[in-house]
């Protein structure tokens, strides 16, 4: 166990000593932030000429995570980030040198990240409710309302998640360029794409943004037919990561450094 309180140490110094990531995860909160208070005062502004339609199923809880869009763009980068630094620097074959237990190393790289990952968005999710149901005005929602309290958690979680996968799949590649030129267009080309086009809706549903953006949801929108509630959109986002972080743990293993 020591040893691995040395690890995680080490890992943490690795984490804020390098300035990208740490800026990184400060753009993540000031988007999404900032945008989400900027779509829930359009909203309110907007609210009296939307369809009937559309005013009954207005989802002030939800409305508010509208900039967890891009928000999740600067989670991806950071996780990429994290795990293909070393890589693209040479300084893994140190690591792994000093950590000779590859599950070790990358547990414990896993763990600091994804621990300041979860507490950045926890802070964001909560940062960003409070901020738009201020800006929605009579709209509000209140974190006492029923689904409110886990939707607001299940904001930092999305966003802890969103992260943690890209982080497997920068250790599967271990390229920045070629991660993120993956996970870029998987999650705001193919997934959109997927999900708008009427053939490959059903599909699209299982990817991992939509669904685990489902755990965001507080008033079901109208002709919803997902075949899943919030958690179970979470429960499919959690095996995707699950089977991505396999991938790449195998692939650690076997590869040289």
């Amino acid at each position: 166990m020591a040893a691995v309180g040395q690890v995680i140490r080490s890992e943490w110094t690795k984490i804020r000593s390098v300035r990208s990531t740490v800026w990184t995860l400060g753009i993540a909160v000031v988007v999404t932030v900032v945008l989400g208070v900027l779509i829930c005062t359009l909203a309110s502004n907007d609210f009296d000429s939307m369809p009937v339609r559309d005013r009954l199923s207005f989802d002030a809880t939800n409305i508010s995570f509208a900039g967890m869009g891009l928000g999740q763009l600067a989670m991806i980068v950071f996780g990429v980030l994290v795990v293909s630094n070393e890589y693209s620097t040479g300084m893994i074959r140190a690591s792994l040198a000093a950590v000779p237990q590859r599950g070790t190393f990358l547990f414990c790289k896993l763990l600091v990240a994804t621990a300041l990952v979860f507490a950045v968005g926890l802070v964001t999710s909560f940062l960003t409710f409070f901020a738009g149901q201020a800006a929605l005005g009579d709209l509000r929602a209140y974190i006492g309302d029923p689904g409110v309290l886990r939707a607001v958690i299940g904001g930092g979680l999305y966003m802890t998640l969103i992260a943690l996968f890209s982080m497997a799949v920068a250790t599967m590649l271990r390229s920045p360029m070629l991660s993120l030129g993956i996970l870029m267009p998987f999650f705001f080309l193919i997934s959109n794409i997927l999900g708008n086009v009427s053939a490959t809706r059903k599909l699209g549903r299982f990817l991992p943004d939509q669904a685990g953006s489902k755990i965001m949801q507080v008033v079901a929108r109208t002709n919803d037919d997902v075949p899943y509630g919030p958690w179970g959109g979470l429960g499919i986002m959690i095996a995707w990561t699950a089977a991505a972080l396999i991938g790449g743990y195998v692939l650690l293993k076997k590869r040289d450094a």
